[in-house]
């Protein structure tokens, strides 16, 4: 197992929910769902590079309930929903350099990702170098741009979004992943110079759909139910 003391952990958490109210706090199968999220962080780091980022001091009592100290306290200003990732990171970077904690990666584990694995952050982390931008959990795209994917022309009509439609079996076009949002392994020095989407050099570490599951819905919290039943 990977424990790494020079990885800074972000779990961020911000009070504002609509699709789900409150659901970074809300019971997942008898646990809070941030809960999730710290344990995993927690067992491949020290307390000292965990950091939960939220505006919210319920959400705060709560995540310090695992025993975790939670010292870091969000800016007012970057806890609305149309703040990005990355003035988030950057806010909590600061913080930890001014008190003095060395990191070399940032690990971002969204609370929102309760079936990710510690296994899951290990592979992704394990993909990780300096010399490239990110390392990011993927799984198989849905839509295929090459296959069943399809944009409207000028005349309104439907055209495969990528190539000459060709392809008439899935299994023949290429690959195609969407990030699933469970774990991002980001290079401190990209992150500074520029935004997430604009990373050059991204390597995916790929998990399965059953593990993919980003809770954004009431529908997606019931299919997560369905799957952690014992």
């Amino acid at each position: 197992m990977i424990y790494d003391s020079k990885a800074l952990f972000i779990i961020p958490a911000r009070g504002g929910s609509k699709g789900i109210p409150r659901k970074n706090i809300k019971n997942l199968c008898g646990r809070p769902l941030i809960h999730y999220s710290i344990d995993v962080a927690r067992t491949l780091a020290p307390d000292s590079h965990v950091i939960v980022s939220t505006d919210d001091d319920e959400i705060r009592e709560v995540a310090a309930q695992t025993g975790l100290q939670v010292s870091y306290r969000r800016p007012i200003e970057l806890g609305g929903d149309r703040v990005g990732s990355r003035e988030v990171i950057l806010d909590v970077m600061d913080w930890a350099d001014g008190e003095g904690v060395e990191y070399d990666k940032v690990v971002l584990l969204q609370p929102t990702s309760p079936l990710r694995t510690v296994e899951d952050v290990e592979g992704c982390m394990r993909l990780y170098s300096p010399d490239i931008d990110m390392a990011v959990s993927v799984t198989a795209a849905a839509c295929n741009p090459y296959y069943d994917c399809f944009e409207t022309g000028k005349d309104g009509s439907l055209h495969v979004a990528k190539g000459e439609g060709r392809y008439t079996r899935r299994q023949d076009a290429p690959k195609a992943w969407q990030m699933n949002g469970a774990v991002y392994v980001i290079n401190p020095a990209s992150i500074r110079r520029m935004k997430l989407g604009e990373f050059p050099k991204r390597i995916p570490y790929e998990m399965p759909r059953e593990r993919s599951v980003d809770l954004d819905t009431p529908l997606d919290w019931m299919i997560v139910e369905k799957i952690m039943e014992p």
